[in-house]
């Protein structure tokens, strides 16, 4: 090989590098987004209501949230 063959196999092998890890890098962003979508409650359960300032979990009985203090609706 003539010394601009390698230099552009040398070249030609670099953008690909590049690609591969700009590829993983918006994979691992797109993961990330997707983690954070992801909510932080668990779905409530029959018998409960969920608190409208902070998301808690409560017993459908309480008039105020266990965790914040705020009113609970009904």
């Amino acid at each position: 090989m003539d010394d601009t063959t390698q230099l552009l196999a040398l070249l030609a092998a670099a953008v690909v590098g590049i690609i591969a890890v700009m590829a993983i890098l918006r994979r691992r962003d797109q993961d990330a987004d997707a983690a954070s979508r992801q909510g932080t409650y668990a779905v409530s359960t029959e018998g409960m209501k969920r608190c409208p300032s902070c998301g808690f979990g409560n017993l459908v009985s309480d008039a105020t949230c266990a965790s914040c203090g705020g009113r609970l609706p009904g």
